[in-house]
């Protein structure tokens, strides 16, 4: 079971998994996927282990998503590696959630895209003064995925829509505002938590080495946030940024604009549906749908390409405008895919 990229050891009561891809940013691969799968299952039915810590090995985060430049070369070719990886990916995020021990991430340091998923989940979620936190899909043509839908579209008010559109990173007080995290913990305390985790309750070691968290400046937003985003079309929420007469609400508006139309006006209508849904693994499965759709967009490889492999930072959107989005491609991917469905159920 034991794999490089992800190292597991146990201490005291405490299992604790690292992610060990520091070069990379933990950014996660299927091996990684499954190792982390497999020692959960190991866990849980041991009696020793009460407690399961997740963080990442290096300075720079905990995950910065997954191993996307791979995900590029699947949609260039037509392959089907990504909806294997997106597969047993999106089935951890449902296990994560329904642990039936305590699962403590720390969310410390840069945490995007999958990183999210196998964090924000968890039943005890720190961020610390350095977390940077987001789910940056739009800018490369894709849709928030991995429960992100289902997270952002039970944040309070507009927040989880603007974190969405706009694919902007939020800090560790925003997180915990926008119920994305559960408590702040000062990052020099962390390793001193993790002795505190080997041998106590992990309800009371995060409680006396958690603090409250600072005020999020994100939600003293939600004066303009709220408004200009309740509307279900994202032309009609970009007519009502540019009507709020704050240099915030321009920012917004003009980092929207920048995205994928076809990611944007997907990920909008994602996240009514995913408002609607009742559960995690109901999420997951229309995510997986989105998914697999959204790997055959000219805009996805377009996007990974001007970011990650050339990085050239100048995405040719196709189309490039909101109002020649057709409708039928944003409820096609909605649609259901038969025999290759996700099929999670809640317990």
């Amino acid at each position: 079971m034991e794999h490089n990229d992800v190292l597991h050891q146990q201490t005291g009561q405490l299992g604790h998994l690292i992610l060990n891809r520091p070069d990379a940013m933990n950014a996660l691969n299927p091996a990684m996927i499954s190792t982390l799968a497999q020692c959960l299952d190991e866990w849980e039915a041991d009696d020793a282990v009460s407690t399961v810590l997740i963080s990442g090995a290096g300075e720079r985060g905990l995950c910065a998503g997954g191993d996307i430049v791979s995900i590029y070369h699947d949609a260039r070719t037509g392959g089907d590696t990504s909806e294997t990886f997106w597969r047993d990916e999106y089935h951890l995020n449902a296990r994560i959630k329904r642990y039936p021990k305590p699962i403590v991430t720390f969310m410390d340091g840069v945490v995007l895209g999958g990183g999210v998923g196998i964090s924000a989940h968890a039943s005890h979620r720190i961020v610390t003064e350095r977390s940077r936190i987001g789910m940056p899909e739009t800018g490369i043509g894709f849709v928030p995925d991995v429960g992100g839908t289902y997270l952002l579209s039970r944040a309070p008010g507009e927040l989880g829509t603007h974190a969405a559109l706009t694919a902007a990173m939020v800090n560790g007080a925003d997180a915990i505002a926008m119920g994305l995290a559960s408590h702040f913990v000062e990052s020099a305390s962390l390793a001193t938590l993790v002795d505190e985790l080997a041998e106590r309750n992990a309800s009371s070691a995060v409680a006396r080495w958690g603090q409250a968290a600072p005020e999020s400046a994100l939600a003293q937003q939600r004066w303009w946030i709220d408004e200009a985003y309740a509307p279900d079309r994202v032309e009609t929420i970009l007519a009502r940024l540019s009507r709020v007469g704050d240099p915030a609400a321009d920012a917004a508006a003009a980092a929207i604009a920048a995205k994928s139309p076809t990611a944007v006006s997907v990920a909008l209508a994602a996240l009514r549906r995913a408002r609607a849904l009742g559960t995690l693994e109901e999420a997951l499965n229309q995510e997986f749908r989105v998914s697999l759709r959204a790997l055959r967009w000219p805009d996805f490889a377009e996007g990974i390409r001007a970011q990650l492999v050339d990085k050239d930072r100048n995405p040719a959107w196709s189309p490039a405008a909101l109002a020649d989005v057709p409708e039928d491609v944003v409820a096609e991917a909605f649609a259901s895919l038969g025999e290759r469905e996700l099929g999670l159920l809640a317990p």
